[in-house]
């Protein structure tokens, strides 16, 4: 056998902690008037853009974001097919990413006992400088991973020498239906949140790439 191509996967994976914490949460109210359910959630919001501010002025919070006040009106209807009178609704969407976790964890311990407020989520990312560096660093250990691999099929085969000819994104090489192009992606593992504590799980950064090596 003087010559065969060889092909292989490679992938890498590495757990980095996180860096930053966003919480998003909605402000609502309801009622059967509009004016006064307009004003309970803007009574409401008020407090916590005042307090992003703050948090924002201090170093704690990255960024964050309001929305404008969304209303609407709706008739439900009851058990018996009659249609109630009409309920108001009102919402204002808020959005605030914080570097201090200690700060995250007061402020959403805060405004959970608040009626009005809902927090919908809490996710745990990288800055955009780590994730970009780790990504590259995890896509070079991928592609080292491929080539360890192939010098060992051709060991195997009694061959020595390897010479790359291909590498691609996985999926994007070997023509399966069920394979789905995924080089590098950065996804937050499951967050526990709480009132107060707050348990953020490390982001898992993996990459995956697949190669054809010529061994003789």
């Amino acid at each position: 056998m003087s010559e065969v191509i060889v092909t292989v996967r490679g992938e890498q994976e590495r757990r980095v902690p996180p860096e930053l914490g966003v919480v998003r949460l909605t402000v609502r109210a309801d009622g059967p008037e509009r004016g006064p359910v307009i004003e309970r959630v803007t009574a409401a919001a008020e407090p916590l853009r005042d307090d992003l501010i703050a948090h924002r002025r201090s170093g704690e919070v990255v960024e964050w974001s309001s929305g404008r006040i969304s209303a609407w009106s709706e008739r439900p209807w009851n058990s018996e097919g009659r249609q109630l009178p009409p309920v108001h609704h009102a919402t204002v969407d808020v959005s605030a990413t914080f570097g201090d976790f200690d700060a995250l964890s007061w402020w959403v311990g805060e405004i959970a006992d608040t009626d009005e407020v809902q927090v919908a989520d809490i996710r745990w990312e990288l800055s955009p400088e780590t994730r970009a560096r780790v990504e590259q660093e995890v896509a070079a250990e991928a592609v080292s991973v491929a080539v360890a691999r192939a010098h060992a099929y051709a060991e195997a085969l009694g061959l020595e020498a390897v010479s790359p000819l291909e590498i691609a994104d996985a999926g994007l090489l070997l023509a399966k239906a069920d394979a789905a192009p995924r080089m590098m992606r950065a996804m937050a593992m499951d967050a526990a949140s709480g009132a107060v504590a707050l348990q953020p799980a490390d982001i898992s950064v993996s990459a995956a790439v697949e190669a054809r090596f010529l061994a003789r």
